[in-house]
């Protein structure tokens, strides 16, 4: 069963513009790692420096052992100079029949 996250970025917004390659570049590792299914990106329309980050992957074991390796040896520190506060990751499931 795929695993969906959500993650909540907001970006100082006096560098959302130099920020956005380098998410790009940093989602290159994130959507070749195992078990990735896909990574969006989707800008607010109201606050372009709030962007949301919709991941899907093929299971919770695929994003403990990614979630492990960006803590560790995949550790990217290239972002943080272009975040306006701690990004917060939300875990979804659909609800069926409602």
């Amino acid at each position: 069963m795929t695993v969906t996250a959500y993650l909540d970025v907001h970006l100082v917004p006096e560098r959302q513009t130099e920020a956005y390659p380098v998410v790009h570049n940093t989602l290159i590792a994130t959507r070749a790692f195992a078990g990735n299914v896909s990574v969006d990106v989707w800008i607010d329309d109201a606050d372009p420096a709030h962007l949301i980050y919709i991941e899907r992957w093929e299971s919770q074991q695929a994003v403990d052992t990614y979630r492990a390796w960006r803590r560790g040896e995949g550790a990217s520190t290239e972002m943080v100079p272009f975040l306006a506060g701690p990004p917060v990751m939300t875990f979804v499931t659909l609800a069926a029949g409602i």
